[in-house]
């Protein structure tokens, strides 16, 4: 028997799902610690590495392939921060002079310390710990 349409489109709508969702949950794995690789599980204490020089004084760097934006307020002192804002989940988007920037609703966040410098955020972005390792700023989970 031949199934009606509204059977077909449910199973293959469903077949989609299925193939969306692996391929999305399949991109939340660590990448192993590789420069600028991807976020660490959550729970782990698995870390990932990016250069000293790759982040400028008084500014910082968005990691586009994981979680975290990486700061360096002043010279030598490194800063890492959970790249979600924390009004509405969007990842930060830029960082702007003193500020790492949500484009979403316009929060602006400390390059400091992550506290929020303009709303509508309420809450600071979450601190990861930046550890500086020869050429290398090594970024964790905190």
């Amino acid at each position: 028997m031949t199934p009606d349409r509204r059977t077909f489109l449910t199973s293959a709508g469903l077949a989609a799902l299925a193939v969306g969702t692996s391929a999305v949950t399949s991109g939340c794995t660590p990448s192993g610690g590789a420069s600028g690789g991807g976020a660490p599980a959550p729970g782990t204490s698995a870390t990932l590495s990016v250069p000293v020089d790759s982040i400028p004084v008084g500014g910082g760097k968005i990691l586009d392939n994981a979680a975290f934006v990486v700061t360096q307020p002043t010279a030598g002192e490194f800063k890492a921060f959970n790249k979600t804002c924390t009004h509405q989940g969007c990842p930060v988007s830029s960082i702007e002079g003193s500020n790492i920037v949500c484009r979403c609703h316009g929060a602006n966040f400390s390059i400091v310390d992550g506290s929020v410098t303009k709303g509508p955020a309420t809450k600071p972005l979450r601190p990861a710990t930046a550890v500086v390792e020869g050429a290398e700023v090594k970024i964790s989970a905190s």
